[in-house]
């Protein structure tokens, strides 16, 4: 039987590919083919998109993928979204996965193809959660599997195994606050990137027709004091600047919140790390998706007497925990 660790040997002893990575690849390699073979993968199947995976890596440390603000999935002559669902699809436990809100669903399904636009307010816990959202959805809603929009960090456009993954999808790159004056002498550039990309947002709502997908509290959950996993708190700016901008855009655009679990299939380090290449392992098992009900953004509860920036705060906090009471329905094993 074929074994994952085999792929990596030429890139070992040709030293196309940095000595921490390739250890990186080894521990990640042997979870990921247990996990596999326990959910009845064929491991040839899976050799083969590793092995695409590998070349796509070796060719990332000579010339790396250069991000516009907004991404289109880029799905030929190599198709990087198919790519992707390849790569995720088979850590799923699909039969104990749930897709839920589908009321919801529906409702955005249409609303988009009526040609407004769908902001999904989401929690975020792994770099493939746009490949789950699309396993999920693919078989009954294709086009919100292929055509949503997801607002992405630097560190999916820039880490050598999730560059791949991020090619296959519709993003509008974004540096987060977190890490734009790192180094501090691409501040400014860093600071121009994110304008352009947030003229092209206000563009894209002005034409319609867009499900676009942003994680307000601009990174990914992670465990708390108790060892569970925690819904990161949501950044009252950053969802300020989705309403503004829709009711700029003068196309109908509805908000809805959208609550994930998804942590196993590859959960992130337990402290937030500025250098890229950081270590994973894969546990799989089931994924949830819910679909909340459409927020009424001008009239948030319990707001209506506070300031500008009480109301900001307020509308942040009952958004995530309209997600945060749905996450907590969810049966997971971590």
């Amino acid at each position: 039987m074929i074994h994952l660790l085999d792929l990596i040997s030429p890139y070992k002893e040709k030293k196309s590919i940095p000595e921490k990575v390739i250890r990186n690849l080894e521990g990640f390699l042997q979870c990921y083919e247990k996990v596999a073979l326990d959910n009845n993968q064929d491991l040839n199947e899976v050799a083969k998109m590793f092995s695409t995976l590998l070349m796509l890596m070796e060719k990332h440390f000579v010339a790396p993928f250069q991000f516009e603000p907004y991404h289109k999935a880029i799905r030929s002559p190599l198709d990087y979204y198919q790519l992707g669902i390849s790569f995720i699809k088979p850590l799923i436990n699909l039969e104990k996965s749930t897709l839920t809100g589908i009321k919801n669903l529906r409702e955005i399904d249409e609303k988009v193809k009526n040609g407004e636009n769908v902001v999904l307010f989401a929690n975020h816990q792994i770099e493939g959660d746009p490949q789950v959202f699309s396993i999920l959805l693919q078989d009954n809603y294709p086009n919100l599997a292929e055509d949503k929009i997801f607002v992405a960090g630097e560190r999916v456009l820039t880490d050598p195994l999730a560059a791949p993954f991020s090619m296959g999808c519709n993003l509008l790159c974004i540096f987060s606050k977190k890490y734009i004056d790192n180094p501090p002498e691409k501040q400014h550039q860093k600071t121009a990137h994110n304008k352009k990309t947030m003229q092209l947002m206000s563009e894209l709502l002005k034409e319609g027709g867009h499900c676009i997908y942003v994680a307000p509290s601009g990174g990914r959950d992670r465990p708390g004091k108790n060892g569970k996993v925690e819904l990161a708190e949501f950044d009252p700016q950053s969802i300020e600047m989705f309403h503004l901008m829709a009711k700029r855009s003068k196309t109908p655009t509805h908000f809805y919140p959208l609550s994930l679990a998804t942590y196993s299939i590859l959960p992130p380090p337990e402290t937030r790390q500025i250098e890229l290449g950081e270590q994973r392992i894969t546990h799989g098992g089931a994924v949830h998706l819910h679909f909340g009900n459409e927020i009424d953004m001008e009239n948030i509860p319990d707001s209506a007497n506070l300031d500008k920036h009480g109301k900001r705060k307020m509308k942040a906090k009952y958004i995530f925990n309209l997600v945060n009471k749905a996450y907590k329905n969810f049966t997971v094993d971590y």
